[in-house]
């Protein structure tokens, strides 16, 4: 049977400097994706290639 999922999700305020918030901003707008979903491929891309992982 077909069932609805939602991902699970949770809210968090970080600081970010201005010159990082206008870079991910005009590389989102670049590619067609949200400033959050950028920010959540960046953070994960970083942690993927830590040399000590988590």
């Amino acid at each position: 049977m077909f069932e609805v999922k939602k991902p699970s999700a949770s809210n968090k305020t970080i600081r970010l400097s201005d010159s990082l918030i206008e870079k991910l901003e005009k590389l989102a707008k670049k590619n067609d994706v949200s400033f959050n979903q950028l920010v959540v491929q960046c953070c994960e891309y970083a942690i993927k290639h830590l040399d000590s992982k988590i």
